[in-house]
């Protein structure tokens, strides 16, 4: 496996990486041109980045390889996710890594803020005493308004009621059930913003929170109140930050994120004398750099070794040990994708039941792994990421049920593929390994990861030793043969050879008096 690490990743993550047997190429400079990464891209298997290199969907064009963008760091909204999905690429990343860096950033931000720490600092190094016009407040009593209570606004919240503010929040994602139940109340994002002295931002950017504190909104906060946008660039509508900073509604700001990074040499930002400016410091400590390279190896590690998607965007999460329970099935979702691909090669439905003792197993990722086997078989690049957009797509409908009869075994998987002139059933379990117990409601036993021959043919003497007889006359051994009675003159019989039989042979078979269908799977 190969890895390309850009953007200095800490040196204790890659080492993770060797230690599992992995290729660790490191990228020098953050790479800015899309052309460059869509080449640095083609031949490995897993990227880390931070926030200096993008990755835009034309760079994952070629990228045949890639399994995993792994963002060391929180957001991931210099990745295209959804070109990714589409690809079937995994994004992760470590958002617990940098929490108390982040969150402790915003804090001197505040006390920053409170005090004028910086114009103080600058006049003083240019020979001045600027005592006057720096009178500061105290924030014990102050009113702390904090938009989005995940892990790093929650650690903003708890260490700011430490020194004494009144802290209330305003969560976009959390239910609204939730208000009143936690030591931070929750309020209208409306409601936050007339009520705060301070505001702080601690959300991720997307289409809905790009520029949420537009210049309508921040009208309506405290005259002289005070902004932090520790969180992501974009949140803010910066030109009518400035405006207000101007016109007094505004008393203050300060910004560690911007719309545009690196923030142009130019911008007008710069120049304002309100605004506390810091170049993307959130998670600039030694130890968060530490922590979210190494949280993001063991993640990919796991990833690729037993399908574990813990810190993973674009798929249902799956920590370590729900890996290990399902890991068993993995196999047996792969041999029955491919199974079902061949006995119905353009499904319309899918119909998956998990009966037996299956209510505690996670069956999301095996689903999905499931379907990638089934649709990727004859085309395109389908893996579990992208399978069930790929599904829709195709104009395939997946059904899922968990419980029921097992008809005799623990567990037991049924599988019903629909397709426009005709209909399967397979049911499998784990015995032995994987096996495939009834196809089309006969009793039969046979691996499917195996080579197998299918057979239909008439319930009379004689059959398995013709069968027999010409695979031993084509040098072919069987290896197991199980034959069921379908109880209508027919029987139904799975052959499994030591190796595959060509077209030719295969042809030789099918026109044997008395086999009525047969394909090899």
């Amino acid at each position: 496996m190969k890895v390309l690490a850009c953007d200095g990743i800490h040196e204790d993550g890659l080492a993770l990486f060797r230690n599992a047997g992995w290729d660790v190429q490191v990228a020098p400079d953050p790479i800015k041109d899309p052309d460059v990464l869509a080449l640095a891209l083609a031949d490995v298997d897993a990227v880390l980045v931070r926030s200096a290199t993008k990755v835009p969907g034309e760079a994952l064009a070629r990228a045949e390889k890639l399994r995993v963008i792994g963002r060391a760091g929180a957001g991931v909204d210099t990745i295209d996710v959804d070109a990714a999905t589409n690809r079937g690429i995994a994004v992760m990343n470590a958002p617990d890594g940098n929490t108390l860096a982040a969150a402790e950033h915003a804090i001197s931000l505040l006390f920053a803020l409170a005090r004028h720490i910086p114009r103080a600092d600058a006049g003083m190094k240019a020979g001045q005493w600027p005592k006057a016009g720096l009178t500061g407040f105290e924030l014990e009593g102050k009113k702390l308004g904090v938009i989005g209570l995940g892990r790093i606004g929650g650690t903003v919240a708890r260490k700011a009621q430490g020194i004494g503010m009144e802290v209330a929040a305003h969560d976009p994602f959390l239910p609204a059930a939730a208000a009143g139940k936690g030591s931070v109340p929750l309020k209208s994002l409306d409601e936050l913003l007339a009520w705060a002295d301070i505001v702080t931002l601690h959300i991720p950017r997307t289409k809905e929170t790009t520029n949420l504190l537009s210049e309508a909104r921040m009208r309506t906060m405290k005259p002289g109140a005070y902004i932090i946008n520790a969180a992501r660039g974009g949140l803010v509508d910066e030109a009518a930050l400035l405006r207000l900073l101007d016109e007094g509604q505004i008393g203050g700001a300060a910004l560690d994120t911007f719309t545009t990074e690196p923030l142009q040499s130019d911008s007008p930002l710069r120049a304002h004398e309100k605004l506390i400016l810091t170049p993307h410091l959130g998670a600039s400590t030694s130890e968060a750099q530490q922590a979210v390279s190494t949280i993001l190896a063991r993640q990919i590690i796991d990833f690729v070794a037993t399908g574990a998607v813990a810190g993973c965007v674009n798929l249902p999460p799956l920590t370590a040990e729900a890996a290990r329970e399902v890991g068993p099935w993995m196999p047996l979702m792969s041999a029955l994708g491919r199974l079902a691909s061949r006995l119905v090669p353009a499904p319309t439905r899918l119909e998956i039941t998990y009966a037996g003792r299956t209510e505690a197993l996670d069956t999301r990722p095996l689903s999905r792994l499931l379907v990638a086997a089934l649709l990727g078989t004859h085309s395109g690049r389908v893996t579990p990421v992208n399978a069930l957009q790929e599904a829709a797509a195709r104009g395939l409908t997946v059904a899922e049920t968990v419980g029921g009869d097992g008809d005799g075994f623990d567990r037991l998987l049924k599988l019903k593929v629909v397709g426009d002139h005709r209909t399967r059933e397979i049911e499998a379990t784990l015995h032995r390994g994987p096996r495939v117990v009834r196809l089309d409601g006969v009793e039969i036993d046979f691996d499917p990861q195996a080579h197998v021959l299918l057979m239909r043919n008439e319930d009379r003497p004689g059959m398995i030793g013709t069968v027999g007889t010409q695979l031993g006359a084509a040098g072919i051994n069987i290896v197991n043969f199980a034959l069921g009675a379908a109880g209508d003159g027919q029987a139904r019989a799975a052959i499994t050879i030591d190796r595959p039989v060509t077209d030719e042979q295969l042809a030789t078979l099918r026109a044997t008096p008395g086999i009525l269908s047969l394909a090899q799977v």
